[in-house]
């Protein structure tokens, strides 16, 4: 059962991000890692954070990042291509909205493979990317222009983008509604923001790993949702994964014809996903397809990445290989 915090022994000592609200229960107090790490919700609208913060989070996306979750400070040719792999899922999503030249930011560009995607074919593209080494890979192998360093700090012109991606990025922030009105700032009146995070409601994954250090906030659809609306960007439509692990949302500054007065409270929302996570247990796990179909996956995936790596040399040859497919395809559409 999740346990109800009483506000004098152990409120929240963050504020709810959404709804100012203090008042939480709370979901989880162990990391994937099996470290102290407590999670809560919020009572008023069921957004998820970690409180108090576990890490100090410019040192820890600056300095540790990189090498806690891939054990390098620059990417090696099996990350690569997994993340050009990525890339190349991620571009399927948003080709609708690259009919013509595009200036483009993307925010946590990582090792560059999808600014280099995006480069390749024939986009303005900016990136912002907190890690010096895998910041120094993307600018010295793919040539692109990428501001080192985190995005409250990045200095761009206002209402430069026809569009902004920001993958997986939003959750690791300590102000994800100051995020989501910065980027606002720097979208043109009619461009589009696409933003992927985790699904706090997702059951992919064990019971233990829905929860860790790195992800300092934790949404779903309607958290998400709410909380852009409240910086003045309006959902135009959302993907959830196959798998349910993920969300994937299109946003505007077009205010809706018909639109509903603002509320940041989300009646209902805490105990929707307080039943979710108390209900994914290690037994339902196991007994679901999900962890074996997962496990075959990454043996596939091992396998298949040792033989493409050996054939290809540097990072850069590898992507080029990869996306020239797709290139050619787009270039043909788009002529």
């Amino acid at each position: 059962m999740v346990m109800a915090v009483s506000l004098d022994a152990n409120g929240s000592s963050i504020p709810c991000n959404l709804c100012g609200g203090t008042e939480i229960s709370i979901l989880s107090s162990r990391s994937r890692n099996g470290n102290p790490l407590r999670t809560v919700i919020c009572h008023a609208c069921g957004l998820v954070w970690s409180d108090p913060r576990p890490h100090n989070a410019r040192q820890f996306y600056e300095e540790q990042y990189r090498l806690a979750y891939k054990n390098t400070y620059s990417p090696k040719p099996k990350h690569v291509l997994r993340a050009g792999k990525v890339a190349l899922s991620r571009f399927t999503k948003i080709e609708p909205l690259l009919s013509s030249r595009n200036t483009i930011l993307d925010v946590g560009t990582g090792g560059g493979e999808f600014a280099y995607l995006l480069q390749s074919l024939g986009h303005a593209v900016n990136g912002i990317e907190p890690n010096r080494g895998y910041a120094d890979h993307s600018i010295q192998q793919y040539g692109l222009t990428v501001q080192v360093g985190f995005v409250q700090d990045a200095t761009f012109a206002p209402a430069l983008f026809d569009l902004i991606t920001i993958w997986h990025v939003l959750e690791h922030t300590e102000d994800p509604g100051f995020i989501l009105a910065r980027l606002r700032s720097w979208l043109k009146p009619e461009g589009v923001l696409v933003v992927e995070v985790p699904n706090v409601e997702a059951i992919c994954q064990a019971p233990g790993s829905t929860f860790h250090e790195a992800h300092l906030y934790n949404f779903n659809v309607v958290s998400l949702r709410r909380l852009a609306t409240k910086q003045g960007l309006y959902e135009t439509s959302h993907l959830i994964s196959q798998d349910g692990g993920n969300i994937t949302m299109f946003f505007t500054q077009k205010e809706p014809p018909i639109a509903d007065h603002f509320s940041a409270m989300i009646p209902g929302n805490c105990e929707w996903i307080s039943r979710i996570v108390r209900q994914h247990t290690v037994l339902r796990h196991h007994l679901s397809p999900s962890p074996y179909v997962r496990a075959w996956q990454r043996l596939c995936r091992s396998l298949k990445e040792q033989r493409e790596t050996a054939a290809l040399g540097s990072g850069r040859a590898i992507l080029d290989a990869l996306y020239a497919p797709s290139v050619q395809t787009h270039s043909l559409r788009c002529s």
